[in-house]
């Protein structure tokens, strides 16, 4: 078993990446709608992978004796200014998912929680790698002036994401 505030924070956790898969649907859904098909599968397949993060933490904490208690999920913006826009907030919300999981983190120091500290090593590493993707592509956005030939050889390469197990 865990501590009220490790257990809590879990639970807002799984709110966190809900909330993240319904925010990458939302930029999938605008990259449809500017016929960038590529780079919205993209972010549809990112939006299940948040949605088997979210289910993680949900399995982990049932895992542990604990009670899942799931909170409201805020609506994500449904409008975007271009494909450099929707990637730069992908960009900014995975840095505050990084924040939060530092946090539990720091939590479960706190309290001796082994177990929760062990299963957040996985995010961790899970993070760095997330952070550094949407990175990548914001830079080549960049340097491509997100616009022309250039968009359309990444939305071509961003369709061409194989499924992940995450």
């Amino acid at each position: 078993m865990f501590t009220q505030e490790v257990q809590e924070a879990l639970n807002h956790q799984i709110r966190h990446e809900l909330y993240s898969a319904y925010a990458y649907l939302s930029m999938s859904a605008y990259c449809e709608t500017i016929n960038l098909s590529g780079i919205a599968r993209w972010m549809r397949m990112q939006g299940q992978e948040e949605m088997n993060h979210a289910m993680k933490f949900f399995d982990f904490i049932n895992d542990r004796g604990g009670r899942v208690v799931l909170e409201a999920i805020d609506q994500p913006p449904a409008e975007f200014q271009s494909p450099l826009d929707v990637f730069e907030r992908a960009l900014a919300h995975e840095r505050a998912v990084t924040a939060s999981i530092n946090e539990i983190y720091r939590l479960a120091t706190v309290a001796n929680d082994y177990p929760t500290q062990v299963m957040l090593h996985w995010f961790i590493e899970e993070q760095v790698e997330e952070e550094k993707s949407a990175g990548e592509i914001v830079e080549l956005l960049k340097l491509s002036g997100g616009e022309g030939p250039a968009l359309l050889m990444l939305d071509r390469q961003l369709g061409a994401r194989k499924h992940s197990d995450h």
